[in-house]
């Protein structure tokens, strides 16, 4: 049997002549064996000869254009198996030589990258040809931007063996400011090993992969805009904000050393001291002196310890006094806290601070006697005052009321829900006496 050339992909064909030299009828069956099985035919695969006749029978070679079947001579052998005399079995062998073909597949990830001056890339590379190549790789671009490092720069691939190749591509210059720049270009792998004559079939020239690299600017559009934002608001505050607020905080301070009105009582009081410190005066000369009659008329203990000074004021011009009315409500309930004027006096009130220190929900109101003050919602304020220049005058007896209708308990400053509202109201102003 004759030796034979095969290219993957193609078909070949050759002869084997069967002779029966016994002296019966005889059948033969065919079947290739080796290398070359799976992919060769005997036609027909069973003869059947006279004593003494031939036949000759057709052995088709397909090999695959696949890496699985590699270029180069390749055993072929034909069974040929006698029906009645088994014994007699032979194997004629002759010699395929498969031709060469070469063929890479290459893939680039990704096909765009974003970076300020550098970006990787990643080549997979396989041999789908049937011998051994060593592979190298290029990349260029229209201009001289860019700089190009594989890794490595070449790599020897047996048939259907990949590898994976890194891609470094770096810039020269940043790019500050502006929109980002595009820069393409392109990836060849080329076979740099001997071969045979190419088939005329194949191509001479392997398209490169396109490919690019966007380099975006080191400070972004947004923050030129940021940038501009924040200066124009710094030039506002210097020339426009900063001295409106300036000359309001120095009109506050004025206002604050300003005297501040004294309220009706103080006057009153005020005016009656003089009288009262002459009356003591005299009280005083009229005890001490020694004039027939003097001693008699204004030295008497009761009249001069009741227009001593320290009581001239508590009856006339009255005394600052503050008072704390504290005030906890569960939820849902009502309650009020007072404080009572005591007999003999008048309160005068003048400032009240209502406080709601943990953001209770609700309703406050505020009673002088049996006038109503005001009505607040709690969930409005955390600290409320209220301030006369002419006091609210409470007479005795009578009291001021703070009551609270708790719907809501908030939440203190250490973060856990109070169980209840809690309120704490203020209240000052001038406590005088009622003068007989």
């Amino acid at each position: 049997m004759p030796e034979v050339t095969v290219a993957p992909g193609d078909t070949a064909t050759t002869g084997l002549t069967v002779r029966n030299d016994s002296d019966i009828v005889e059948a033969y069956s065919l079947e290739v064996v080796g290398d070359c099985a799976s992919w060769a035919t005997v036609e027909p695969a069973r003869v059947s000869l006279y004593p003494g006749t031939s036949e000759t029978v057709t052995v088709r070679l397909e090999p695959p254009r696949s890496p699985e079947v590699r270029a180069g001579a390749v055993p072929l052998g034909v069974r040929v198996l006698p029906a009645e005399h088994p014994e007699s079995v032979r194997v004629l062998e002759t010699t395929v030589h498969v031709g060469e073909f070469r063929e890479l597949r290459t893939e680039l990830t990704p096909r765009r990258r974003r970076g300020w001056l550098r970006g990787r890339y990643r080549l997979a590379v396989r041999n789908q040809g049937n011998a051994p190549v060593e592979v190298g790789f290029t990349a260029g671009q229209p201009g001289e931007e860019l700089g190009f490092a594989f890794s490595p720069d070449k790599r020897k691939l047996e048939p259907g063996e990949s590898a994976e190749i890194g891609l470094r591509v770096r810039t020269g210059k940043p790019v500050w400011f502006g929109t980002p720049v595009v820069w393409p270009f392109t990836v060849d792998t080329t076979d740099t090993g001997e071969r045979d004559e190419p088939r005329p079939e194949e191509s001479a020239v392997r398209a490169p992969l396109d490919a690019e690299f966007v380099q975006i600017p080191i400070f972004p559009r947004w923050l030129l805009v940021v940038l501009a934002a924040l200066l124009a608001l710094l030039l506002a505050w210097f020339t426009l904000v900063r001295p409106a607020v300036r000359s309001a905080a120095k009109e506050a301070a004025n206002e604050a050393v300003q005297p501040r009105p004294a309220p009706a009582g103080e006057q009153e009081g005020a005016g009656q001291t003089p009288e009262a410190g002459a009356r003591t005066g005299t009280g005083t000369g009229t005890g001490a002196g020694t004039q027939p009659g003097g001693g008699g008329t204004g030295a008497s203990p009761g009249t001069g310890g009741g227009t001593a000074p320290g009581d001239g004021a508590a009856l006339g011009g009255g005394l600052q006094s503050a008072h704390t009315i504290d005030v906890q409500t569960s939820g849902g309930e009502t309650k009020t806290g007072t404080y009572r004027v005591p007999k003999g006096s008048v309160f005068g009130v003048t400032d009240i601070v209502v406080a709601n220190f943990q953001g209770d929900e609700g309703l406050l109101t505020i009673t002088f006697g049996d006038r109503k003050i005001t009505t607040i919602a709690l969930e409005t304020f955390r600290n409320q005052d209220y301030h006369w220049v002419t006091p609210i005058k409470v007479p005795e007896n009578d009291t001021v009321t703070v009551e609270v209708t708790c719907e809501k308990p908030g939440t203190p400053a250490n973060g856990r829900r109070s169980q209840g509202c809690h309120e704490v109201m203020n209240v000052s102003g001038v406590l005088s006496g009622i003068t007989q």
